[in-house]
């Protein structure tokens, strides 16, 4: 640990251009209720967490403000301590308590001490104020805790003794506020890399993405503007969610370009590879969509369960060819194995590097050769249809949304056709609806977790739910007014017989024919 920093330091340094912001962090966004909170914790001597400083003597190409001010450059060359951890805070610090620099916009407002205030534990005695609404004998402004002539200024119109205690005491507790801080030293961006990934897995919302757009930039090549532009693309596609995974995109990167996807090998990429190879790298995305949405009915990126089958299947479709590439029966019959293999087995749940590596030597084999004997994840199933609870947000759900659009899906009580494209897209739990009916199934004494397995899930259209209601299956299943009905529940995966099954019974038909279709499609 560092030596613990004080806000009149930590001030001193930034103003001197010694601590910057990173173009990898996200934007400063606390709300003026927010920095008013932060003061408040440090009034009150609370711990407000450690900061995170990279010293490096390599300067960034791109860097951003301190929140709403400009900072200058340093006023030595080297080095120079980029904020990994503690933006947000420092940033606030800065913008209250700093005076040498003028906001770049007006959005910014000043805090002050509300001096009428009772002492709370919970309550903020801090206050974000415009101007119009600042009393001056009640709010005293924090902005003059660390600038004497401001501070004597403040206090000169105060002449009871009682609240010039009070301001006094209010200062002192600032000035003698500690906040510890580590200092990251380096300048290899794998070491930082390292670091990188740690503090993202403690919860940080740091963005590999930016921090390898400031090395990789270039006049001529905006990494974030490349992709920018080919958002437009992916959200014809419905992948627009796609977009906002920076994280993905970068592995995308990587696998196409030196066939890994470590953290290690993201930060190794340089400008000018990407520079060089972003059309193949935009057509091996175009082209896995498209396979996706076309092959295997996933109509929305969200209903992945597993995004990072599309590093593979991405490194597959890369080409620079402006048509794209093609693929035969062959080579579809060996993709859709892979990717249905992919789900059933999680593959991609764990250990991710190392099996998107390896896949990505079979894809490329096999875009070389359509007789490449391609080897394929073993043909598993790690979900359990009668036991595993839906819910759109979990990848086995998504796994069984998609069994269930491999069909031509219908609702088997009024025959409609079910969308697969609207219903993945919305991913709304109005557009999946239990089998045996919940509230029936509570009535019969069975828990939630006994009701909301997936063998209990179908699609089915709202106006049929409602008419369904609380029925029992026996009950509904014989008001169905047409012939089909036997069609539409094997479009489901239904038992045909699902009228006179009790529900345990239910649950372990359907989940057998739930297996046969899985099994088919990894075959």
């Amino acid at each position: 640990m560092s030596e613990p920093l004080t806000i009149r330091k930590l001030i001193d340094r930034i103003s001197s251009g010694d601590i910057r912001i990173p173009a990898f962090q996200r934007n400063f966004v606390w709300e003026p209720d927010q920095v008013a909170f932060l003061l408040d914790s440090i009034f009150k001597g609370f711990p407000i967490g450690t900061v995170i400083l990279w010293k490096t003597d390599t300067r960034l190409k791109a860097e951003k403000k301190m929140g709403h001010f400009i900072l200058p450059e340093p006023q030595k060359n080297y080095p120079v301590n980029y904020v990994l951890d503690g933006q947000q805070r420092l940033t606030s610090l800065f913008s209250v308590f700093q005076t040498d620099l003028e906001p770049s916009s007006k959005e910014w407002v000043d805090v002050y001490f509300d001096m009428d205030a009772v002492d709370n534990v919970q309550e903020s005695l801090f206050l974000a104020l415009e101007e119009s609404e600042v009393d001056p004998e009640r709010h005293f402004p924090a902005k003059t805790l660390f600038d004497t002539v401001a501070y004597r200024k403040a206090t000169s119109a105060f002449t009871d003794e009682g609240i010039l205690q009070r301001i006094d005491d209010l200062q002192s507790r600032f000035k003698e506020y500690l906040i510890p801080n580590e200092v990251f030293e380096s300048d290899d961006q794998n070491k930082v890399a390292i670091v990188f990934e740690r503090i993202n897995r403690a919860g940080t919302d740091l963005n590999v993405f930016e921090l390898l757009s400031a090395w990789s930039w270039s006049e001529e090549f905006d990494l974030v503007e490349k992709f920018g532009l080919l958002q437009d693309a992916i959200t014809d596609h419905g992948f627009e969610d796609l977009g906002e995974d920076r994280d993905l995109q970068l592995r995308i990167c990587a696998g196409i370009i030196c066939g890994e996807t470590t953290p290690k090998r993201i930060l190794e990429l340089k400008g000018e590879e990407i520079r060089s190879r972003f059309a193949e790298i935009e057509n091996g995305i175009i082209g896995a969509l498209d396979f996706l949405s076309r092959e295997a009915n996933v109509k929305h990126y969200k209903m992945l369960p597993f995004p990072g089958v599309l590093v593979p299947l991405s490194a597959y479709f890369a080409t620079d060819k402006p048509e794209g590439r093609n693929y035969n029966a062959t080579q579809k019959e060996q993709l859709l194995r892979w990717f249905w293999r992919s789900l059933f087995s999680r593959r991609f749940s764990s250990d991710v590097n190392e099996r998107q590596a390896i896949d990505i030597v079979e894809m490329k084999k096999l875009a070389a050769d359509p007789q490449h004997p391609f080897k394929h994840p073993k043909a598993e199933i790690k979900l359990d249809f009668t036991k595993n609870l839906f819910s759109t947000a979990n990848a086995n759900s998504r796994v069984h949304i998609l069994l269930l659009s491999s069909a031509n899906a219908y609702s088997f009580i009024s025959g409609a056709k079910v969308d697969p494209a609207k219903v993945l897209k919305k991913a709304s739990k109005h557009e999946f609806h239990h089998i045996f009916p919940q509230k029936y199934l509570l009535t019969q004494g069975k828990t939630s977790n006994e009701i909301n397995v997936l063998a209990n899930i179908c699609f089915l259209t709202r106006a049929d739910n409602n008419h369904i209601r609380a029925k029992a299956p026996d009950t509904y299943l014989r008001e169905v007014g047409h012939d089909k009905i036997d069609q539409y529940l094997a479009s489901a995966f239904c038992p045909l017989e699902a009228a006179n099954l009790s529900y345990e019974n239910f649950l372990t038909a359907r989940a057998e024919l739930l297996i046969a279709e899985a099994q088919r499609l990894m075959a």
